[in-house]
């Protein structure tokens, strides 16, 4: 089973940016639940402070499966409502290699 690594920008709604990223955290810490999320992470831009970037890498296609599907994420990810300003851009990829993780 190979890894699966993926990236989602999320745009804040307008005035939302600093909620946003106060539930970006909470949705973090909430990913404890899902051992075969191996990294969640969530950036801000530095030249657009209302664009956040998630970076994620899971263990295999189940571990993709499951996420957000545990209670602690899906209260989390409930949170984010009225703060998007549109749909995340997600895009699913296939690592090639990287510093500081095993693919």
């Amino acid at each position: 089973m190979s890894k699966i690594t993926l990236t989602a920008t999320l745009t804040a709604a307008e005035g939302k940016a600093d909620e946003l990223e106060a539930a970006l955290v909470a949705l973090i810490a909430a990913a404890d639940e899902e051992p075969g999320l191996e990294v969640y992470s969530a950036s801000k831009s530095k030249d657009d402070p209302n664009v956040f970037v998630f970076f994620e890498v899971y263990r295999d296609a189940e571990a993709l499966e499951v996420h957000g599907k545990g209670d602690g994420m899906k209260a989390a990810m409930g949170a984010m409502g009225g703060l998007l300003a549109g749909r995340p851009d997600v895009k699913l990829m296939d690592p090639v290699a990287a510093k500081g993780l095993e693919f």
